[in-house]
């Protein structure tokens, strides 16, 4: 194995302290209350994606302080009865792309949202439909550095806020057993989800690949691939914000989420990763749901020779298998990472 990140064993009892900040809990308790002072539902118009077996729906949401969020939302077609709900996220750079994009979940039998990232859309695969306006605080150009310098002002205040309202809005939509919704990412993604398993206390499930946003100090000291290698250029141009910084950052640990978890978790992640260092993944799962006495169902699966890849088709297969035991009724497993 690469030497890239702690030998195998290490990660695996790896529990590094949190530099949380002590308002950690109420900065994110106004930030939502704020956000749910509106109806979650603004607009939902039926689409023509070109699939017979699939419906979908062009879904606009209110996120952090009211914004229009878009979002496709799909199940299969000719189904009536309420499904149970995976609401995606996707990787960072890339927006919700076209409708006909991402079938897995619905092909499984799921209601699926997948949501926009405001602000954008514009790296990889087909593009957004969300601006951001409120991206004109000080911070590089970048999302990971928008904002950097205020908390209250960062980007990924407003994206983990439209994450937790989407899970909101697909619970308002029809067709949805609400009692079952799992939310699901890789990369920036994987960090959104792990986000919302902290701050939505009834989530049914978490399902998480290669998180972005875990262990965010020690990834900054070990990588500078993108998106944490975009605060590493912004503050060597700044030379003196790096205090500043990092306590924006600690606001947005996916740790600290992860100790606030109480939903069943299954992890994934490549060790050879030097875009999301393993280390910050395997702190997220030791720590999970430490906060919350429920000691929730989890597991992870490791790729020694993998990358940001990580399991790619075959941890997708992992997590349908795992995903359908967990949301279906009955007894659940005991088996644990």
């Amino acid at each position: 194995m690469t030497a890239f990140d702690l030998p195998t064993r290490e990660l695996e009892r790896y529990r590094p302290d949190v530099q949380e900040p002590p308002d950690f809990d109420g900065f994110w308790r106004d930030t939502l209350k704020e956000a749910a002072q509106r109806d979650v539902l603004g607009s939902v118009r039926p689409v023509e994606s070109g699939l017979r077996l699939t419906q979908t729906w062009d879904v606009t949401f209110r996120g952090f302080a009211g914004d229009p969020v878009r979002a496709w939302y799909s199940r299969p077609a000719g189904v009536g009865e309420p499904l149970p709900a995976v609401v995606e996220y996707a990787g960072y750079g890339r927006g919700r792309g076209l409708p006909h994009e991402r079938l897995t979940w619905v092909n499984a039998g799921y209601a699926h949202l997948l949501m926009d990232n405001r602000g954008q859309g514009d790296q990889y695969g087909n593009g957004g439909a969300t601006p951001d306006p409120h991206a004109s605080a000080p911070g590089g150009p970048g999302p990971a550095a928008r904002g950097l310098l205020d908390p209250r002002d960062y980007h990924y205040r407003r994206l983990i806020t439209d994450a937790v309202r989407a899970v909101a809005a697909v619970r308002a939509l029809p067709g949805v057993d609400a009692s079952r919704v799992a939310a699901v990412g890789n990369s920036q993604g994987g960090g959104l989800a792990l986000a919302v398993a902290g701050l939505v206390p009834d989530l049914a499930a978490v399902l998480v690949t290669a998180p972005f946003l875990c262990g965010i100090r020690r990834a900054l000291d070990l990588t500078d691939a993108s998106p944490y290698g975009e605060i590493g250029a912004y503050l060597s141009v700044h030379r003196g914000a790096q205090e500043a910084a990092y306590r924006t950052l600690a606001y947005m640990e996916g740790i600290s989420f992860a100790r606030r978890a109480a939903a069943p978790a299954h992890f994934g992640i490549g060790l050879r990763d030097t875009v999301c260092p393993p280390s910050g993944a395997y702190a997220a799962f030791n720590r999970y749901g430490e906060l919350t006495g429920a000691d929730p169902r989890k597991e992870i699966h490791a790729y020694p020779y993998n990358g940001h890849e990580g399991g790619d088709a075959v941890q997708v297969r992992r997590q349908l298998d795992w995903l359908r035991e967990v949301l279906e009724p009955g007894p659940v497993s005991s088996q644990r990472g």
